[in-house]
């Protein structure tokens, strides 16, 4: 600065200040970089806007709006319009968003963008062995990812690269950051303090194309951390403790941001933690301020460049002092205790000193049949070293896991980093099996063995979900969620009424002894081990390439688009299902066995809502056919419904579509015949993914209107000629006796996403402005 301030060698000092503005957004990118300027820039048009402090939230958000200058904003109500600065895709979700975007006619992604193999390896007997009998059986899958990623410039992660998101961290989200990705617990990059936010492939495949992507502008909910974590208590405590809080609704529509004093006693890779599951409460995204543990994290994994820079625009990555939340809870973390939350929704909080008598009392199987550790959630090399530092007193008493015991790495850089610092030996000697580096029972990848569909048991997990039958498709398995250490210390007592703070275990040496709390390393003393190279890089040019997919596959189908509206309204549909409690995209669409047809949008439709329970007999993938008056399987009814030419509608509860991003629980209900969509209230994603695909998800104006509608009914929607956002549709309910009643039914559509209802789907929408601009 004195130099150019004086003229001096000023030939000297503009280069570097050149250089130093140009910082490459990864090492695989190097030509993609880093731009604070154009954040700060924004930013600062929005806050003399505004004239008022900004959230961290707003500062990232607003910073990366497509017109700043006259954006409106209104937290909670305006439509966004949003310039994302990259995206991610995971092979599930990544196929449909590949054919989506095939079919859009782009030559080429508009942003870098990535996909990454880890949803489709099934864990069965161990890492190596599970992840070559994956790349057997789903070789046309990966062929097609890879040609696909070669030809349209997108970055391919091979299978046993990690999961999406562990990867993310090491080398993609990074302060300031804008990241959409294909899978809901995107906001893991948050830990780094980047907005990272889950979505479903359509998308996607906007952002992809360089289409200004919308998103309703989130509040803002502030978790002020005061105190310091110890002992046992972990940052899995933190979010096991704000998801007891806020319910697996609280969070829609909002960011989660952490703040205060408390945050400097938590690793980057354990904000991370607390980010990836804010997905479980609904939120938007959740994100942490820039702060050294970030540097120290981004400078281990070769990016302090990014760090450095991080720290010349720290202003815009760190709250305003003053800003204003939309609600504020407060954390004291040197109060925190351990917890553990279930069974069957992760915010069913307790602390880990309560839950045995609680499983007593509500008769949940208190003998732990398995426990896992890993996953996307918690698998760094911090949770690594305190799983192994609980695992290594054990050994040292002559004891292993009363409990089957399985570890899953979060990345190829994570399990070669733990297999050299010995964390992987001392897991396995306590009767531990290292899975492959994916997602694997997390999803429900799990080739379960040692028990039968149907009996009752109990697992715990470090994972962030815990629907029924998520894991292994068994509802019976009474699936509970915890930090890594804690199923550690549960899975070598193997029962859920151990309490590792303050009970005995018996060594072989027939003397008690109490497990003391873990320590271990943030971060590897020594640099992280790569291990080996499983990324495939673009070609400059992808033009020759070719992309094969088989008309006759099983596994992957080209799409033809939806049917345009045709004008009328939506007269006498029928009522597939009115769905009883709770209805998760798990339910509307499950995933494991199911994963290999994400490519293949009819044979998946098989699937359609076989989880969710039907009000008229309480049962699991069984409704009454209106048109037979038999029962049957719900796919089989919506297909009857589609070859016979009747429309139908969907009848949910509260929050339908919470979890997973996945847009088959979208695409399917679209493609065998379903028009409407109308619930209590919606996930986030959901609601969107619907829209994309040209649905009409509807809320009751009165949710106890959800009353009046009976499975045998008929509905109309009607006015939809007069379509317009913020004005409520009527719906008229025909009962078999001739009655009739009208009810009124809100949506939060605007004007752009009913074009795209009125289009057909999104997809549609795009090609058409695509000819109208030729």
């Amino acid at each position: 600065q004195h130099a150019l301030n004086t003229g001096i060698r000023r030939y000297h000092v503009a280069p570097v200040l050149c250089q130093r503005a140009k910082v490459a957004m990864s090492h695989f990118e190097p030509n993609e970089h880093v731009n604070y300027e154009k954040l700060e820039k924004n930013i600062n048009i929005v806050r003399k806007r505004l004239d008022r402090p900004l959230t961290l939230s707003e500062k990232i958000v607003y910073g990366h709006l497509d017109d700043p200058a006259k954006q409106e904003i209104e937290r909670g109500k305006t439509y966004l319009r949003l310039r994302p600065d990259r995206v991610a895709m995971q092979d599930a979700t990544a196929q449909m968003a590949m054919l989506q975007f095939i079919s859009s006619g782009l030559p080429k992604v508009a942003v870098p963008s990535t996909i990454h193999c880890d949803h489709l390896i099934e864990a069965q007997s161990g890492g190596e062995k599970d992840l070559q009998r994956a790349k057997d059986i789903n070789q046309e899958v990966y062929n097609f990812l890879a040609t696909a990623g070669a030809k349209y410039g997108v970055g391919f992660w091979k299978p046993g690269s990690g999961i999406i998101h562990q990867i993310i961290l090491e080398n993609y989200s990074y302060p300031g950051v804008m990241l959409i990705g294909t899978d809901s617990h995107t906001p893991n990059g948050g830990g780094l303090g980047g907005i990272c936010i889950g979505v479903g492939g359509a998308d996607a495949v906007d952002v992809m194309a360089g289409i200004p992507w919308e998103l309703k502008c989130p509040k803002v909910i502030g978790v002020k951390l005061t105190g310091k974590l110890s002992g046992w208590s972990s940052p899995k405590d933190v979010i096991l403790k704000v998801a007891g809080i806020l319910t697996v609704k609280g969070g829609t529509g909002a960011i989660i941001e952490y703040h205060g004093p408390g945050v400097d006693s938590i690793s980057c890779t354990g904000m991370a933690t607390i980010c990836n599951m804010g997905a479980e409460i609904g939120a938007t995204t959740s994100v942490f301020p820039y702060n050294a543990r970030m540097k120290k994290y981004l400078g281990k994994t070769g990016r302090a460049d990014i760090a450095a820079l991080a720290d010349e625009f720290q202003q815009h990555l760190v709250p305003d002092s003053g800003c204003q939340y939309d609600q504020v809870i407060e954390i004291n973390l040197s109060e925190l205790k351990p917890h553990i939350n279930g069974p069957f929704t992760p915010d069913l909080a307790h602390p880990v000193s309560d839950i045995g008598a609680v499983a007593e009392k509500e008769g949940w199987p208190v003998d732990i049949r398995v426990g896992l550790i890993g996953s996307c959630t918690n698998s760094s090399y911090e949770d690594m070293g305190r799983s192994a530092a609980v695992a290594k007193q054990a050994l040292a008493h002559g004891l292993k896991c009363k409990s089957k015991f399985t570890i899953t790495p979060g990345s190829e850089q994570i399990r070669a980093t733990i297999e050299r610092d010995g964390y992987a030996q001392i897991l396995r000697d306590v009767g531990g099996l290292v899975l492959a580096n994916a997602c694997g029972p997390c999803i429900g990848q799990w080739d379960r063995k040692d028990i039968k569909k149907g009996e009752k048991n109990t697992i715990v997990t470090s994972y962030n979900r815990n629907f029924t039958g998520r894991n292994d498709a068994n509802p019976e398995t009474h699936a509970f969620v915890t930090s890594p250490e804690i199923v550690t210390a549960l899975s070598i007592a193997g029962t859920l009424k151990f309490n590792p703070e303050t009970d005995y275990l018996t060594g072989a040496d027939g003397k008690k002894f109490k497990l003391e709390a873990p320590d271990a390393d943030e971060l590897p003393k020594l640099d992280f081990d790569p291990g080996q190279d499983t990324y495939q890089y673009p070609p400059k040019d992808g033009s020759g390439q070719h992309v094969d997919v088989s008309p006759t596959s099983q596994r992957l189908q080209l799409l033809e688009p939806f049917d345009k509206w045709d004008g009328k309204d939506l007269e006498d549909m029928l009522i597939l299902i009115k769905v009883k409690g709770k209805c998760t995209t798990d339910h509307i669409s499950a995933a494991g066995p199911w994963l290999k047809f994400r490519g293949h949008l009819d044979n998946i439709s098989n699937n359609l809502l076989i989880g969710a329970i039907n009000v008229e007999n309480g049962k699991a993938n069984s409704v009454r056919n209106a048109l037979t008056q038999e029962f049957g399987p719900v796919p089989d009814t919506a297909r009857y419904y589609k070859k016979m030419g009747v429309k139908w509608a969907v009848i949910g509860d509260e929050n339908y579509g919470e979890g997973s991003s996945r847009e088959h629980a979208a695409l399917e209900p679209r493609h065998l015949g379903g028009r409407v969509i109308i619930t209590k209230s919606f996930a986030r994603i959901h609601e969107t993914n619907l829209k994309k695909q040209g649905l009409l998800p509807l809320t009751f104006a009165d949710p106890a209107d959800y009353n009046k509608i009976h499975p045998v009914d008929k509905l109309s929607i009607v006015g939809l000629a007069d379509f317009a956002p913020g004005k409520p549709l009527k719906c008229i309910i025909k009962h078999p006796n001739g009655s009739q009643e009208t009810i009124m039914l809100n949506h939060t559509f605007n004007e752009s996403q009913i074009e795209w209802f009125q289009a057909g789907s999104a997809l549609n929408r795009m090609k058409e402005l695509q000819q109208k601009a030729s």
